[in-house]
């Protein structure tokens, strides 16, 4: 076989183990988009709190409908439509839109303990005065438009404690009821409120229920105009995850174009791109399953920037291509290389293998997919690769350093003032000064500003948040307790207070769970209330008798009554499977041994004087931004210890490889003189630093250090120092026109690494080719 169907067949060989590495883990491949694998672990109650509430509590788990440009009357049929339809969806928890006062949520089974959570007996007996006036209330009942509604309910409930309880346990700040249904204030948009089963960390589950809500409003529109807005957690996360896919669809199309046109350009040969993809997509690949190996599920978000940080493993290729010269074979050009490859490699894995150190399942994920592949893409370049280079010299690539453009290059660049020790010193004090007195806040510690939704999203939910009377995202009232009981009794205490802080302004409405579900103390006192069937028959007798009603009328009523008397408290696990389950699941939690009862919060006036009353109950007001920051704080002093850590062990590795101070300073300086240098041009432009920042900064630093490591590797040889020159120009416009597309993105993650990598891209490769490439008289020197 020739050396030419040699090097055909190892080329289909590689593509197809590729292909097959591909289907295997595509087959295996389990993705995750749980955000709680990418945050510390809580420490604190209220940080505790937060991951519970943005996972699993109810208000991540709404979706805010809005119903627009139809009559309203078309909106309201549409609205009960979509009610019933919503309901039938075992995707979704609870569907409310004001219809029916909320009858359902008492299911028959508990239709009898109604007189154990009613509070219209604590202050006035059930007796004969009150059969009384219930009595002759019912008859006026009966003569209204409301008989429909309230004579199914009258041989069982004559005080309509179902009613009673029914519009108790209304949203407290309800919309507008029109034709039957919520509507907004104007009377244009009809309102519905929907809880998803799926967690709000379940973008999977989300997008299903988003997508099914769309699809029952398409059927119950019919051919009207009317149209849906919707709100909410999920309805963020599915239209976040459609544009990042969007976007990262069209920047990686991009991306490719870029890379193939670029080595076409500097090769000039159809093989330079294709070779150099094989490295590349090696490593993706092995990065990817050995995170699929390690984990259960990979997040989404650790393939989105797996990917993006092997990047830099486009370089390899590169750089054999440019130090590729006729009468060198392939694999004495990359055992020459290898060193110099090597020592960059071990480097920037160092940088991702500190990762661990920050004690975060989507960082280690991270870790464990960039270090292995840019380990398989150096040892594929290094090995592999090699093989496929011409060794006879046909089709091989060109003498880059014969280049006339390479050439031209050089002169001018020979004509630039170097960078000595004192201009480095300054440089640094100066950036060190800027970032730190630059004005503004130098750390983002707010969570909600990393959220990549557009402006018009945010305000369309703030808007149907507003009209929905949906609760507060940032206040909530915590009471911990030993057991449920008690948790339940302390909540009971709290509501007198809230009710007056309501009634004064400073609250504008809350929810708690002991207004469905009652401490067994309180059932039990109200059972105490009751009279037996033996007093109760001749009272109840007695005010039939004075009344239109037949005498045997109310038979049920007796039964219910006895009933409720003599049953074993409701517990939480008693209301197991029915509305009143959704009702307080969130607002009633069991964990270690404990329990904990929140308050959920609307429209607070007076911080000060809710956090008075909580205190004052044994409860806690937190605010789960302030626990927010402080989980983000905690984050970022973690992964700042870890690189803090990289750095030394990244010095150490040059030093290791290098074993000269003078180099080991010299190589080391581009890197470091560009990281204070980009922190003090986003200071000055009021950019505060985030998470991303400092990931992308460590992608810049890998970047940075190669480029000076192989300016240090020419030497004083010419023509080396030109083979290194269009390596190092060919993978930095390469990795600048890709990042400086990504900064274009729309998404706050993306453009944050985007720009970051490119600034710092630019920078190293001057400062590197200012500080490292060796002085023109060493040149003239060289042979």
């Amino acid at each position: 076989m020739s050396g030419s169907a040699r090097r055909i067949a190892l080329a289909f060989a590689w593509l197809a183990l590729l292909a097959l590495a591909g289907l295997g883990i595509g087959r295996t491949l389990e993705v995750t988009g749980d955000l709680r694998r990418f945050m510390p672990e809580p420490r604190t109650p209220a940080q505790r709190l937060l991951i519970d509430e943005l996972g699993e509590g109810p208000g991540a788990r709404l979706l805010l409908v809005g119903l627009d440009g139809a009559p309203a009357e078309t909106l309201a049929a549409q609205s009960d439509a979509l009610r019933q339809a919503l309901q039938a969806d075992p995707r979704f928890a609870h569907v409310a839109n004001g219809a029916g006062l909320g009858l359902d949520v008492i299911p028959e089974s508990l239709r009898a303990y109604r007189y154990l959570l009613t509070p219209t007996f604590d202050a006035a007996p059930l007796d004969r005065a009150a059969l009384n006036e219930a009595l002759a209330l019912r008859v006026q009942d009966l003569g209204s438009p409301a008989a429909s509604l309230v004579e199914p309910l009258l041989p069982s409930d004559p005080t309509l404690e179902t009613l009673v309880l029914a519009e108790s346990w209304q949203p407290a700040h309800q919309p507008e009821l029109r034709h039957g249904v919520w509507f907004d204030r104007d009377g244009r948009r009809a309102l519905l409120l929907v809880q998803t089963r799926a967690a709000g960390f379940d973008p999977t589950g989300q997008g299903e229920a988003v997508q099914a809500l769309r699809d029952a409003f398409e059927r119950v529109r019919g051919t009207s105009a009317s149209t849906l807005e919707l709100g909410g957690p999920g309805a963020f996360s599915v239209e976040i995850g459609a544009r990042t896919q969007r976007e990262a669809s069209l920047i990686g199309s991009i991306d490719s174009v870029v890379f193939v046109l670029i080595l076409w350009l500097a090769y000039r040969s159809w093989r330079a791109p294709l070779l150099g993809a094989l490295p590349l997509a090696s490593g993706g690949l092995a990065g990817l399953g050995a995170v699929a190996l390690s984990s259960d599920a990979v997040h989404g978000i650790t393939i989105a920037f797996g990917f993006t940080l092997i990047g830099v493993a486009q370089d390899y290729p590169i750089h054999l291509f440019s130090h590729q010269r006729p009468g060198l074979p392939p694999r004495d050009n990359a055992r020459a290389l290898w060193r110099t490859l090597g020592t960059g490699v071990a480097s920037t894995c160092i940088a991702y293998l500190t990762f661990f150190v920050a004690g975060v399942e989507g960082l280690r994920q991270l870790a464990v997919f960039t270090i292995v592949g840019l380990a398989t893409a150096a040892l594929a370049t290094r090995f592999v690769l090699p093989a496929l280079l011409d060794v006879d010299g046909r089709g091989a690539f060109p003498d880059v350093a014969t280049m006339p453009r390479v050439q031209r290059l050089w002169a001018r660049a020979q004509r630039w003032p170097r960078i000595r020790v004192v201009h480095g010193l300054a440089l640094a004090a100066v950036a060190v000064a800027i970032a730190a007195l630059a004005p503004g806040a130098f750390w983002q510690n707010d969570l909600s500003r990393l959220t990549p939704a557009p402006a018009e999203l945010l305000a369309r939910d703030a808007r149907l948040r507003e009209q929905l009377g949906a609760p507060d995202v940032r206040y909530v009232i915590v009471v911990q307790s030993a057991s449920v009981e008690a948790a339940l009794q302390t909540s009971e205490r709290l509501r007198p207070a809230l009710d007056a802080a309501q009634k004064r302004g400073a609250l504008g409405g809350f929810d708690l769970a002991s207004r469905y579900l009652p401490s067994i103390a309180t059932q039990r006192a109200r059972q105490a209330q009751l009279p037996t069937r033996d007093a109760l028959a001749p009272m109840l007798a007695r005010a039939v008798a004075a009344s239109p009603f037949q005498r045997d009328a109310f038979e049920p009523f007796l039964e219910d009554v006895e009933r409720a008397r003599t049953a074993t408290p409701l517990t939480p696990q008693a209301l197991a499977g029915t509305p009143l389950a959704q009702a307080i699941e969130g607002l009633l939690v069991e964990r270690d041994g404990g329990a904990t009862a929140l308050v959920s919060l609307t429209g607070i006036q007076d911080v000060a004087a809710i956090e008075q009353i909580a205190t004052a109950h044994g409860a806690t007001l937190l605010d789960l931004k302030a626990a927010s920051e402080s989980l983000v704080a905690e984050y970022r002093t973690r992964v700042l210890t870890a690189l803090a850590l990289a750095s030394v062990l990244l010095a150490l590795t040059v030093w290791v490889s290098l074993r000269d101070a003078r180099r080991v300073l010299r190589v080391l300086a581009p890197m470091a003189l560009t990281t204070i240098g980009i922190l003090a041009v986003l200071r000055l432009a009021g950019v505060e630093l985030n998470l991303f920042h400092l990931v992308a900064l460590i992608l810049a630093a890998g970047l940075g250090l190669d480029y000076a490591l192989f300016f240090d590797h020419a030497g004083d040889a010419r023509d080396e120092q030109l083979r290194a020159l269009h390596a190092i120009v060919v993978c930095s416009l390469t990795t600048l026109l890709v990042f400086s597309v990504l900064a274009l993105s729309s998404i706050p993650v993306l453009r944050a690494i985007g720009g970051t990598v490119a600034l710092g891209v630019l920078c190293n490769f001057v400062l590197a080719l200012l500080i490292v490439r060796p002085a023109p008289r060493a040149l003239e020197a060289a042979p």
